[in-house]
C-alpha cells in the first residue's frame, strides 16, 4: 500500500506541528520511503487531486474535532471509500456496506489511552479488512467486493451529502429564519430591538446578584420531584429560564427539563421556589439545575451566553 499524508498546522499549533516534523522524521527510515510520503502546503487544489486519486480516504480526527468532513464526501463522487472517525458527516453517513469506521462515536476528551486504542484499530482495519479486499481479485483482476463497496458508497451517499443539500439546508435552518427575525424586529420602529437591548442590560446589570437555596428531591413512585429555591434579587422572573440538565447517554442529547414557578418565597422580595419532576429511570444526582437567560424571539446563547449552575 501506499500511504499519502497532507496536512498543516496553525502557527500557535505546537502539538500539530510537532506531529508533522515526527512524520518527516519517520518516512525518511529506509523501510517507508517507498511507501509513504508527506504533502506540504495543504489546500483547496492539493485536495481537488488527492480526492481524485486515492482509493482510501481515511480522516483521524478526535471526536467530537470533525468540524464537518466535506474532503471525505468529495471523495465520493470520485469513487473513493472512507475510513474515518465516527464524527462530522460520517457519524451520519456511516453503514458497514459504504466504508469503515472508526471509534465508538463517544468523546473521551485527551485521553492517550484512548488514542492508543484507536491506532490499534486503525491498523488492525487496514491489514485485515480494507487492504485485502482491495487485493482480492477475481479471474479478470478485478476486485469484486471493492467495487461493489464503492457502488454502494456512490449510489448511498452521493445524494445526500453534496453542496445542494448545504445550500437547501442552510437557507432553509438559517438564513430565511434570521431574514424574518431581523423583519419582525424592524417593526414598530424597532420596538422588540428595543426590548432585546433593555433585557440584555438588565442581565448585565443584575446577573451577579442571582443564586440558588435550598433544594429537595423526592422519589414518588417510577418519578423524581425536584424543588429548588432561586432568587433573583433585581431580575423579571421572565427574563430567565429555570431548568434541570442532565448529560446525554452514550453520546445521546442531553436531558433539559424546563422548571416551573411556583409561589413566592415567605420573606423573600423575589425568590421564588422552582419544581420539576423527571422519570425515575436516572439517578437523581445526575440531574443539575440552571438558570440561563430567556426572552421570546431571541437566541441563547448566541445573543446572550450567561448562565448560573447550582453548586
Amino acid at each position: 500500500m501506499q500511504l499519502i499524508i497532507a496536512g498543516k498546522a496553525h502557527p500557535e499549533d505546537q502539538a500539530g506541528q510537532a506531529l508533522i516534523q515526527a512524520w518527516s522524521h519517520f518516512i525518511q527510515r529506509t523501510e517507508a520511503r517507498p511507501h509513504v510520503i508527506f504533502l506540504s502546503d495543504y489546500d483547496m487544489l492539493l485536495t481537488e487531486h488527492l480526492v481524485q486519486g486515492v482509493d482510501v480516504w481515511i480522516n483521524t480526527p478526535r471526536r467530537p474535532w470533525e468540524a464537518c468532513g466535506t474532503s471525505g464526501m468529495k471523495v465520493l463522487v470520485n469513487g473513493g471509500l472512507n475510513l474515518s472517525e465516527l464524527d462530522g458527516w460520517w457519524a451520519e453517513a456511516y453503514t458497514p456496506e459504504v466504508g469503515w469506521a472508526l471509534g465508538d462515536g463517544l468523546e473521551h476528551g485527551d485521553d492517550p489511552a484512548r488514542n492508543e486504542i484507536e491506532a490499534e484499530e486503525l491498523y488492525a482495519l487496514l491489514e485485515q479488512k480494507v487492504i485485502p479486499e482491495f487485493y482480492t481479485r477475481d479471474k479478470q483482476g478485478i476486485p469484486t467486493d471493492w467495487v461493489a463497496r464503492m457502488r454502494e458508497s456512490m449510489a448511498r451517499l452521493t445524494p445526500r451529502f453534496s453542496a445542494n443539500r448545504t445550500v437547501r439546508e442552510y437557507t432553509e435552518r438559517y438564513y430565511l429564519p434570521a431574514a424574518t427575525a431581523c423583519r419582525e424586529r424592524a417593526v414598530d420602529k424597532g420596538e422588540m430591538g428595543a426590548r432585546i437591548v433593555a433585557w440584555r442590560n438588565a442581565l448585565d446589570r443584575e446577573w451577579a446578584k442571582l443564586r440558588f437555596g435550598e433544594a429537595m428531591i423526592e422519589q414518588k413512585g417510577d418519578r423524581c420531584l425536584f424543588e429548588i429555591q432561586v432568587y433573583l434579587d433585581g431580575l423579571d422572573p421572565d427574563a430567565v429560564r429555570v431548568e434541570l440538565y442532565a448529560e446525554g447517554i452514550n453520546g445521546g442529547e442531553p436531558v433539559r427539563v424546563e422548571m416551573i414557578r411556583g409561589p413566592n418565597l415567605v420573606g423573600a422580595e423575589n425568590g421564588y421556589l422552582f419544581s420539576a419532576q423527571v422519570e425515575a429511570a436516572r439517578p437523581a444526582t445526575d440531574y443539575t439545575a440552571r438558570v440561563i437567560p430567556h426572552l421570546q424571539g431571541c437566541a441563547v446563547p448566541l445573543e446572550t451566553s450567561k448562565i448560573l449552575w447550582q453548586r
